[in-house]
């Protein structure tokens, strides 16, 4: 894990990759639980005897569940040792490129596009994340991400 000692250090790394997080297990009690939370109970991702005669042979992962752990893994990846919090200001662009199976290991990689001060002191970066399917060359979801953190 990459630490930054200030968000001010984080300007130098525009451009740059600045971390990959752990691998992450996707198993159908995170899938059952994202789909109770969210009310999208579609078969394709609860049903596993009807998913096992579906297009991917077992269970998928939803796409807004994928695009929710960009948080976890982001702090699994990096830290800013003076930051007091951080916010999400937003997503630019979000693409789901390749199903997440149940049993999947994701990981994420995170890239600084940019880095900009605020008047109110803190910082908005633009994070390209690249979430990554184990044994997979496509990515499973490629999102333009903003957050601004403050100290």
């Amino acid at each position: 894990m990459r630490e930054f000692a200030s968000l001010e250090e984080m300007q130098g790394a525009v451009g740059v990759e600045v971390g990959v997080s752990d691998w992450l297990t996707i198993d159908q009690r995170r899938i059952d639980l994202f789909a109770e939370a969210t009310g999208d109970h579609q078969w394709i991702h609860v049903d596993p005897e009807k998913a096992a005669a579906g297009p991917y042979g077992k269970t998928i992962a939803h796409g807004y569940l994928t695009l929710s752990l960009i948080p976890f893994l982001t702090r699994q990846a990096f830290t800013v040792l003076s930051t007091g919090v951080s916010v999400n200001y937003g997503v630019n662009k979000v693409r789901f490129t390749a199903p997440v199976p149940v049993g999947s290991r994701l990981r994420g990689r995170f890239k600084l596009k940019s880095c900009e001060a605020l008047a109110d002191g803190g910082f908005q970066f633009v994070w390209q994340v690249t979430l990554e399917r184990e044994g997979s060359e496509k990515p499973v979801c490629i999102a333009e991400t903003v957050n601004r953190r403050y100290h």
